[in-house]
């Protein structure tokens, strides 16, 4: 009978002394703990978390060109491609469902991007294949690098929040007879500048133009166009200027065949309007896979890494 008693006294501290210990862990933690399990209770097993596997996470794409294309070149972002390490881990997790914030990528530039079928071309095909993202487009007819300079501009930039700038110009600066390197070196500078004042931690992607020509008529004569030898000018500035400020490039006019085949690619293809400056649908949808084409390739070499 004594023993019991005694058995019975220790049961009521024990449970005394248990209670206690759950509310003080409750009481002093900085985090909430769960509720102690009630006496003669088993607590559940709680899961491991399950470890991501991350195999075969390279994402296949393949682009064709028209068969009338020539010598075209690697179709690939250069440059510090560090700078995309952010956005692509962003990516990758909103790929893998593990992150429902959207990735923004806003894309800025001239009449070639106010015409939308080229970036929203990109933009479709990113979202088609990662989901959360949203690409805008913002382009100007006539506009070059220095369009983008006034404040209301730049600030309207800032307040989309983008996680990549897209900055495509070239084409106007080139269509300048009294073109300038240096002239379009700083202009660039400038926008640049006032960029990364405002997103500082933002990368800037600059893309090179896809070629064009210029129009001039001979005394008593049909208007004739010839290539736009400026192009190339403008193109080699602005992979200067990023291998300079270590920003990365894409270099859709060496893609689509460069000095020599640029333009007698697109005439070939019967892609360009006749103006010769700007493109049909075709073409411009041509050049938004072109461009989500080298996004993929950074990608998958980001997650092969």
């Amino acid at each position: 009978m004594r023993g019991s008693n005694l058995l019975s006294i220790f049961v009521l501290i024990f449970t005394s002394m248990l209670s206690a210990s759950c509310f003080l862990t409750e009481a002093i933690a900085q985090d909430r703990m769960p509720v102690c399990p009630p006496l003669g209770k088993a607590a559940k097993l709680v899961k491991p978390l399950r470890e991501m596997n991350w195999a075969n996470d390279t994402i296949a794409v393949q682009i064709a060109f028209p068969p009338a294309f020539r010598e075209t070149g690697r179709n690939e972002i250069t440059g510090s491609l560090a700078l995309l390490a952010p956005l692509l881990g962003h990516l990758r997790l909103v790929r893998a469902g593990l992150s429902e914030d959207t990735v923004c990528i806003v894309h800025i530039g001239d009449s070639h991007i106010r015409g939308h079928i080229y970036p929203q071309t990109t933009g479709a095909r990113l979202k088609e294949t990662f989901g959360a993202v949203s690409y805008i487009d913002k382009g100007v007819n006539g506009a070059t690098c220095l369009t983008f300079t006034h404040p209301d501009r730049i600030a309207e930039i800032a307040a989309l929040k983008p996680e990549l700038l897209v900055l495509s110009f070239g084409t106007n600066e080139s269509h300048n007879r009294r073109y300038n390197i240096n002239v379009h070196y700083n202009q660039m500078d400038e926008l640049v500048k006032l960029l990364r004042d405002t997103l500082p931690d933002v990368p800037i992607l600059l893309t090179t133009p896809p070629g064009s020509y210029e129009s001039f008529r001979q005394r008593r004569r049909r208007r004739t166009f010839a290539v736009n030898p400026r192009t190339v000018m403008a193109a080699e500035t602005i992979r200067r200027y990023a291998k300079d400020h270590h920003l990365i490039v894409w270099d859709m006019y060496g893609v689509v065949g460069g000095k020599r085949r640029a333009c007698a690619n697109w005439t070939d293809a019967k892609l360009m309007r006749p103006d010769h400056v700007h493109y049909l649908p075709e073409g411009y949808i041509l050049q938004g896979n072109l461009l989500y084409q080298a996004f993929i390739k950074a990608y998958n070499d980001y997650v092969s890494d």
